[in-house]
């Protein structure tokens, strides 16, 4: 039952509002008054008629007196209501003002506390290590695809690899003596087995040629 008892939320009425409120008052008060007044001034018409048929001209013409101050009277009430509607506009526009300057104020806030929060040099930061990623990722796209580098860069890579080769089949013959330094000695036959590093060659040309159809 604690819900009974809880305190309901309440509106935030100002000043403003008020005074809107109290001229919307006013403005159908004096609207009330001219429909009545209007009315009036048709009974009193009609009521004059029939006295000038009943021959009493002195209370008829005192009637059309009493009409014609009514009617002086509703001239000066729409210059009122007028000066009424017109406040009224200004102060609901400037109401409107007032909630634009303070949303103004509060976006001006939280970009200021955004601003805050960014820190250049981290941005700048995080930049630089989204390009390098960039980058890396494609390498490494342009080495699985296959085919995306130029026929000038294919041939620089077979030569490193000759080279890489022919320097790890020297390494593994350090000792061996060559034609040119004793023709006499008898040059060992040629393996009929490729060593590993020319294995793993022909397995990387084949490894590239399945990727590249």
């Amino acid at each position: 039952m604690g819900h009974i008892f809880s305190k309901k939320p309440t509106s935030k009425v100002t000043e403003q509002d008020k005074a809107v409120l109290q001229l919307k008052t006013t403005r159908d008060r004096i609207r009330q008054y001219q429909k009545r007044s209007e009315t009036n001034l048709e009974k009193d018409r009609q009521l004059a008629k029939q006295l000038l048929q009943n021959g009493k001209k002195e209370r008829a013409k005192l009637l059309l007196r009493k009409k014609k101050f009514i009617e002086e009277q509703l001239n000066k009430t729409d210059g009122t209501l007028e000066n009424i509607e017109r406040m009224i506009q200004d102060l609901e526009f400037a109401q409107i003002e007032m909630k634009v300057v303070d949303s103004l104020k509060v976006g001006n806030e939280s970009l200021k506390q955004i601003n805050q929060m960014l820190n250049i040099e981290d941005i700048e930061r995080i930049l630089d290590e989204t390009e390098e990623a960039a980058e890396k990722q494609r390498e490494i796209s342009a080495l699985l695809g296959g085919g995306a580098l130029t026929d000038e860069d294919e041939s620089a890579v077979e030569e490193e690899l000759d080279a890489l080769i022919a320097d790890a089949v020297q390494k593994q013959l350090p000792d061996a003596p060559t034609a040119a330094d004793n023709p006499e000695v008898e040059l060992p036959d040629v393996p009929e087995t490729l060593p590993a590093v020319e294995e793993e060659k022909e397995k990387s040309k084949e490894r590239v040629a399945v990727a590249a159809s």
